[in-house]
């Protein structure tokens, strides 16, 4: 089997949840299924204050993060819009990816930018690259960051994902950037991935990653993103990147390091020490939670619940506190 076909079906696998329209009952539990919907938002606005990512919901009238401050550093996480997808799970990717950019507009304040963290079309082809970037195009923040996902290197190896997205930068994709003190890194931890099995950066990407960081002062706020969760989700399934903690390892001296990570299409936060991970939902469909179904995969909700488990995540900054603010929100 190519390593096309093992990653499709691996991630082509249809699961649906406890209970549909019909009654219907698959083995997942009605409270497992609510529970995975709880953790819809696909995205996050980011608040970074002082250096550590918090959480404001998205369009809540009212929040913090709807009313950010003058000398704020907001931006917007988006991932998985698997352009090109169109089964039952959810036959609309790019409506549901629209939704996403309107919630994105909705905002008091435009972000400054956006993180999309892989998966940005479902089989590398040109016109599914095309269509996302059209549609971000109408984004409010207009500058767009990626990383790729397993999706976006089917065919050969990145070539096309490194020529659109990532022309200056190191290795197979990788790279940082400076956004008002804070210090950004992408990470590629997708390339040469079975199916099924975790992610990972390698040698010459962790050498660049301790080479990057050196001068950078511990005071620094560092924001990690790839598309492959950095901590280990469920290693069943490949949810989790094999030599992450040598690379986390790289970054104990920094007092606030947040980690965002797309993949697993369910938000997951996690705190150890001090790096905070934060795993987003996608804007295309759900998957099950880890270890409730057969395998991961769409996950086919009822049509009218569809986009209760999709979102986006907006991050913001503020000078003088010790947190980025993360924000899950649904695209309802």
């Amino acid at each position: 089997m190519s390593k096309k076909d093992e990653i499709l079906h691996d991630h082509d696998l249809i699961a649906t949840v406890a209970q549909d329209a019909t009654g219907g009952h698959d083995g997942i539990d009605r409270r497992g299924f609510l529970k995975c919907m709880a953790w819809a938002g696909t995205g996050a606005l980011c608040v970074m204050q002082g250096g550590v990512l918090k959480s404001y919901a998205l369009g809540t009238p009212g929040s913090r993060a709807a009313k950010a401050s003058a000398g704020e550093l907001s931006f917007v996480q988006i991932s998985d819009s698997h352009m090109g997808f169109n089964k039952p799970a959810n036959t609309d990717v790019a409506g549901t990816l629209k939704a996403a950019v309107d919630k994105i507009n909705g905002l008091s304040t435009a972000p400054e930018f956006m993180l999309h963290t892989g998966d940005i079309s479902h089989l590398s082809k040109p016109e599914e690259f095309d269509a996302v970037d059209q549609i971000l195009k109408s984004a409010s923040a207009k500058d767009v960051f990626f990383v790729p996902g397993e999706h976006d290197v089917l065919n050969d190896d990145g070539k096309q994902y490194l020529e659109r997205y990532a022309k200056q930068s190191h290795g197979q994709g990788w790279y940082s950037f400076e956004k008002k003190g804070v210090h950004f890194i992408g990470l590629v931890n997708v390339m040469n991935l079975k199916a099924g099995g975790l992610g990972s950066l390698g040698a010459e990407q962790i050498a660049w990653i301790e080479k990057d960081v050196k001068s950078l002062k511990s005071s620094t706020p560092i924001v990690v993103f790839a598309h492959i969760p950095l901590w280990t989700v469920y290693p069943e399934w490949g949810w989790g990147t094999q030599d992450s903690a040598q690379a986390l390892a790289l970054l104990k001296k920094f007092g606030s390091v947040t980690v965002l990570n797309g993949h697993i299409h369910q938000i997951m936060q996690k705190v150890e020490g001090n790096v905070t991970f934060h795993t987003a939902c996608s804007t295309a469909f759900p998957q099950p939670a880890p270890g409730k179904a057969d395998s991961p995969g769409p996950m086919k909700v009822p049509a009218d619940q569809l986009r209760g488990v999709l979102g986006i995540t907006d991050v913001n900054s503020v000078h003088g506190s010790h947190s980025l603010a993360v924000t899950d929100s649904s695209l309802v």
